[in-house]
């Protein structure tokens, strides 16, 4: 009996060893799976989060693009109000002189030297500011009745706005003949404002210079003011 019992108890013994053998197995393995399944989740997440940045980034990147334009647009209407603004501040816009409100001259204006000037003047005597910016369109008439045109001297036009009785000039320049053999023998210049159609005549000044060369060798500059 005694040999049955401690038989009993040494298989009691190994059938415990073991069961515990089975249960530390069981544990080791169901822990590797869960890192496992962790470190799947957490790869799983990590693409989540970059697939996420990804899309926040283009929708960043969207609603800057957005942004973009939007600023675009807005920056190109203030321009173009500002730039409108500007063309109808200063209490309106600005018209240009009408040849029937002016009143024009011609003066021999030349200093000596042997170069020839001649000033024409145009006095707004009209009611209203007007605008004689530009070149004034000149013609030479000669005592043979043939008009010549005036070719543009180097010059850039001048802003030259004429309130009424103000006053605007340009010159005609040329060198002058001291041979007495000039083939010129101008009486009169025909003038047309700058942006104008209608134009007048004024006689060829008395006390001008004779031209020396031909009248494409006289040139007229842009109109400024005389204050």
């Amino acid at each position: 009996m005694k040999y049955t019992r401690l038989s009993a108890f040494a298989a009691l013994g190994v059938a415990a060893a073991l069961s515990l053998t089975a249960c530390g197995g069981g544990d080791d393995s169901g822990t590797g799976s869960s890192s496992k399944g962790s470190s799947s989740s957490s790869n799983s997440g990590s693409k989540s989060e970059a697939g996420s940045g990804s899309g926040d980034a283009k929708a960043d990147g969207a609603k800057a693009g957005s942004g973009s334009g939007s600023g675009s647009g807005e920056d190109t209407k203030a321009e173009a109000a500002g730039g409108g603004a500007a063309k109808s501040g200063g209490g309106g816009k600005v018209t240009f002189c009408k040849t029937a409100d002016l009143a024009i001259d011609a003066q021999d204006a030349a200093a000596g030297g042997g170069e020839g000037r001649i000033d024409i003047t145009m006095i707004n005597r009209g009611s209203t500011t007007c605008s004689a910016t530009g070149f004034a369109g000149v013609d030479i008439k000669d005592e043979d009745n043939t008009s010549n045109p005036i070719e543009r001297g180097q010059a850039q036009p001048r802003v030259t706005t004429l309130k009424p009785g103000d006053a605007a000039v340009f010159n005609l320049a040329y060198d002058i003949d001291t041979s007495g053999d000039s083939l010129a023998s101008p009486t009169n210049i025909i003038v047309t404002p700058p942006n104008e159609t209608h134009n007048v005549t004024l006689d060829w000044p008395t006390a001008a210079g004779a031209i020396k060369g031909a009248y494409t060798d006289v040139q007229v500059y842009p109109t400024h003011t005389t204050n």
